[in-house]
């Protein structure tokens, strides 16, 4: 699934929102100087945000076609897979991660993270997950049960947890990992919430950018997406989404980290 994103990078770079700038400022502010790493940048969504905020960025991102449209932007991208990737004697005053980090080994790349950062460095891992409205998600998760039902997806919009909640199980899963890794003060965690409207051509241009809808066939998409579509009519045309924006931070600490990443 990690690799499926890449399926239509313009789509996913035009519907997939930019992260919150006060989330941005708050990571350039712990870094100690301006060169970042961005593990996973895809697109180049919060790349880009970075390098507004007068950082310089180098991508690293496993998918060509996803690093191929990055680089159309302007960015500079290695294709590779974070642990696989050969920082070649570099370091950062950052490594960030954008709704990505979730594809990396925990250990292995806090590991690694700690070797290419320089003393006081940060680390940042952070990612967005919205919330949709209840008929939709039920839409959304009934029509993925008829076109996949062998998936192991369930979009199961009906769930008493919010999904907006349970993303922090990701962020502490990382902190988990920078933990074990060493090398880092202790992570802290945090969360910004916001909201968006979506029109219903915006919404249903977003929604096959979800993981396990990127790699459905096109008829099976367009029967996802008329369910979806019906729903959003129901509700007159829009809806506005809240988005809950988890991350953390860590500082690269002058003790070795206790594992290596090689």
């Amino acid at each position: 699934m990690a690799e499926s994103f890449g399926v239509d990078p313009q789509r996913y770079d035009r519907t997939r929102a930019a992260y919150p700038e006060a989330m941005i400022e708050r990571i350039v502010a712990a870094g100690p100087g301006p060169d970042f790493l961005d593990v996973g940048c895809g697109t180049g969504i919060a790349a880009r945000q970075f390098l507004a905020a007068g950082r310089t960025v180098l991508g690293v991102e496993p998918d060509p076609r996803m690093a191929d449209h990055a680089r159309g932007t302007g960015l500079d991208v290695e294709v590779a897979t974070f642990e696989a990737w050969e920082p070649a004697g570099r370091t950062f005053d950052a490594v960030v991660s954008g709704t990505a980090w979730h594809w990396v080994d925990p250990v292995a790349g806090a590991a690694k993270a700690a070797r290419v950062l320089r003393p006081g460095g940060v680390l940042a891992p952070f990612g967005h997950v919205y919330q949709l409205p209840p008929t939709v998600a039920d839409a959304l998760a009934s029509a993925y049960r008829r076109v996949a039902p062998d998936s192991p997806m369930g979009f199961d919009g009906r769930s008493g947890t919010s999904i907006l909640d349970a993303y922090q199980g990701l962020y502490a899963r990382a902190a988990d990992g920078i933990r074990e890794a060493g090398g880092f003060d202790e992570p802290v965690l945090w969360r910004y919430d916001w909201e968006r409207a979506y029109c219903r051509d915006e919404l249903l241009d977003l929604i096959p950018t979800s993981g396990g809808l990127t790699s459905l066939p096109p008829d099976r998409l367009a029967e996802v997406l008329a369910a979806l579509g019906a729903e959003v009519d129901q509700l007159g045309g829009s809806v506005t989404l809240p988005y809950a924006t988890w991350g953390l931070t860590a500082t690269r600490t002058d003790v070795p980290p206790r594992h290596t990443s090689d």
